[in-house]
């Protein structure tokens, strides 16, 4: 069809220039179906007022020029590519018409195929609003500091280490970390995230976030082409142009359709004529009818116009397909395995419990054990530093710092010696481990949780009343931790079951023990354990060969090989890996599991736009060339439903699947 380039996701038309837009077919197009609309009542008054014919038939042919110039442009590309599509069918039915001199009826074809063809073009656009929009979150220029000077350069001359300066309010032009200031980021665009969030030095930002009071100075960790915001919109554009089997199958079926109806029409205009005798001009003119009415328009342009608005919809809600193949692929999933680390779980570990000598130790144990993890960089350290901040505990300073590779660290809080590490470490170094504290140590190893101990020389002088006293040291107690479990991950698992998932899989470098202890909380049905990048592909083969196609959940490097042999990739985060980003079939905007269920459903609720509009289609189809032989169904009314059929399809995807939820919160917030 003429509508064949905005599907395939050609933007030229989006960056001619103003003043190079009239050579657009974009441009041309509506205003050619008005000269043809136009011709046609100039025609139709010039035979009720007697004008001179060669008047009349130069208006009629301009009729035809100007409604079937684009349909002769591409019908003649296709011949070329030895292709037979719709445009052929349609300008062959129309030549015909003026052959048994029915200018008008020809005429009306390529009006109203040239308008279904506009309409089309306008549906299709509306889908593609949603990712172009996303470039409008670019600034065009941006303050850089180099060498000492702060000039004004276009964002495409940013290079990586520059120094980039954010006013308050302003929009951030590229990845990079914070160097200075403190402001808080509305990451909504990119993350998906709600609320703004706080940025202070060395956290990361992303080009296209909204900075909010503060100013911020940003070194760039990216040039302004590779950001994850350039990433997200090369992404969707490519997903537009990649075709869904459906989409594929369909394509093959219009050459063999097309070729069918044509060899058709040849016989029937023969046939009758020669064998039964009927006349040949009326004959002729009902296999023009008979052309116009089974081209498979509606059939053809019914599944990429759904494909279409429903990537952009997917896009707009954080969603990222990169192509129909996997938007149709995520309807028919069966299983989903979830990488543990960053998906299931924060991907950073937390202190989860304090088993202290007394309740009023606690606090004691965690702010010696935070003074002494201060000066280290491990994640655990991290984390017991973060807990006693976030208890507004004051965390000391230390002497004599000394860390035992593997095993702990020795060192002096307020002149008393400390050890803290292994339980293995501290029954070498001091006492072992009191019998009160054997049980609970016991219970959190068995929950999967790393457990280290506090040993502090002297007696314990919060309570004076400690069991764990000893001559040599006291056991002040033990602090847990793990890698925290995201609050939501139990009930998205739950449901995607509810939404027909037969098994939720999670796949883990992890030892079993911690594996199990996660899996129980959460709820999956299989736990893969101790497993290397090789080894989670298997586990999906395993798992589809089971139960059936499988979906993979991940974010990093080592998700990567079992994110490409999954039926579907899901990479978690746009601000994820660029290995899970690139190797990833659906890339989620922000850290959120909710979005899974929500794909799930977009890729059914599209699997059924789909199959609605293949099912009008033919059934238009069918009855049109009934009536072409029983009611001598007239070349208006056939080239009317035909056309109609067509925009009616494409209106459908459009609503159903771009529009509707956009509608639906409208009514929502209005009923508020």
């Amino acid at each position: 069809m003429a509508t064949s380039a905005a599907l395939t996701g050609d933007h030229s038309s989006d960056a001619q220039p103003k003043g190079a837009a009239w050579r657009t077919q974009a441009w041309w197009e509506p205003r050619l179906v008005v000269v043809t609309l136009t011709a046609i009542l100039l025609s139709l008054a010039g035979e009720q007022f007697g004008w001179p014919e060669p008047l009349i038939l130069g208006i009629n042919i301009l009729s035809f020029v100007a409604g079937g110039v684009f349909g002769v442009k591409t019908a003649l590309q296709s011949l070329r590519e030895w292709r037979i599509d719709v445009d052929m069918l349609m300008v062959l039915a129309a030549l015909g018409a003026a052959a048994v001199d029915q200018w008008h009826e020809g005429a009306i074809l390529l009006f109203l195929f040239s308008l279904s063809n506009v309409l089309q073009d306008y549906a299709i656009g509306r889908s593609r609003q949603a990712i172009r929009s996303l470039m409008k979150l670019y600034p065009s220029e941006a303050k850089v500091r180099r060498e000492g000077r702060v000039d004004v350069m276009p964002v495409s001359a940013i290079q990586i280490g520059d120094t980039v300066l954010i006013e308050p309010g302003e929009r951030i032009p590229v990845d990079g970390l914070v160097t200075n200031g403190r402001s808080a980021v509305d990451q909504a665009p990119i993350t998906g995230e709600s609320m703004p969030v706080e940025k202070v030095v060395g956290d990361k930002v992303f080009a296209g976030t909204l900075n909010g009071q503060g100013a911020l100075d940003v070194e760039a960790t990216q040039a302004a082409r590779d950001t994850t915001l350039a990433r997200i919109i090369k992404m969707v554009e490519e997903a537009q142009d990649s075709k869904a089997p459906t989409e594929r199958f369909l394509d093959k079926f219009e050459q063999v359709y097309a070729m069918s109806i044509i060899g058709a029409v040849l016989l029937f205009i023969v046939i009758p004529p020669v064998l039964f005798k009927v006349e040949f001009s009326a004959n002729f003119y009902r296999a023009m009818v008979l052309m116009t009415v089974a081209s498979p328009c509606a059939l053809v342009i019914s599944v990429p116009a759904s494909f279409i608005s429903a990537i952009a919809a997917g896009a707009r809600n954080g969603v990222l397909f990169k192509g129909g193949a996997y938007l149709e692929a995520m309807a028919g999933i069966k299983a989903i395995a979830f990488d543990k680390t960053g998906t299931l779980t924060k991907g950073k570990p937390a202190v989860t419990d304090l088993v202290s000598c007394c309740e009023l130790c606690e606090d004691d144990l965690l702010s010696v054990a935070a003074a002494v993890e201060n000066r280290s960089e491990h994640p655990l350290a991290k984390a017991i530093v973060r807990a006693a901040i976030s208890r507004g505990i004051h965390v000391g300073e230390v002497e004599d710092f000394e860390a035992v590779a593997g095993m702990g660290i020795v060192s002096k809080v307020d002149g008393r010696t400390v050890h803290l590490g292994s339980i293995k470490y501290l029954a070498s170094t001091s006492n072992p481990m009191p019998p009160r504290l054997l049980p609970d140590f016991e219970r959190l190893e068995a929950e999967g949780k790393t457990v280290i101990g506090v040993v502090r020389e002297g007696h314990c002088q919060t309570c004076g009343a400690c069991e764990f006293k000893h001559e040599k040291a006291d056991w002040m107690g033990l602090v847990a931790m793990a890698d925290e479990i995201r609050p939501e991950s139990k009930a998205i698992i739950a449901q995607l079951k509810a939404a027909g998932i037969e098994r939720v899989a999670m796949l883990t470098g992890d030892n079993p023990r911690v594996a199990q202890a996660i899996a129980l909380q959460v709820g999956v049905d299989a736990v893969y354990a101790e497993l290397m990048p090789e080894d989670k592909v298997k586990a999906i083969k395993e798992i589809e060969a089971q139960v059936g196609p499988v979906a993979m959940v991940g974010d990093g490097v080592n998700d990567a090989p079992a994110l490409a042999s999954a039926s579907v990739g899901i990479a978690m985060g746009a601000a994820g890996t660029d290995v899970a980003l690139e190797t990833a079939d659906l890339v989620l905007m922000g850290d959120k599991l909710e979005l899974i269920p929500y794909a799930i459903r977009l890729s059914k609720k599209a699997r059924r736009v789909v199959w609605q509009n293949i099912t009008f289609a033919i059934g238009v189809i069918v009855v049109l060339i009934i009536s072409t032989f029983i009611v001598n169904l007239p070349l208006p009314f056939g080239v009317l439903g035909h056309e109609g059929s067509t925009v009616i399809v494409v209106l459908n995807g459009l609503i159903s699947l771009l529009l509707w939820p956009e509608i639906q919160r409208r009514r929502a917030s209005q009923s508020q």
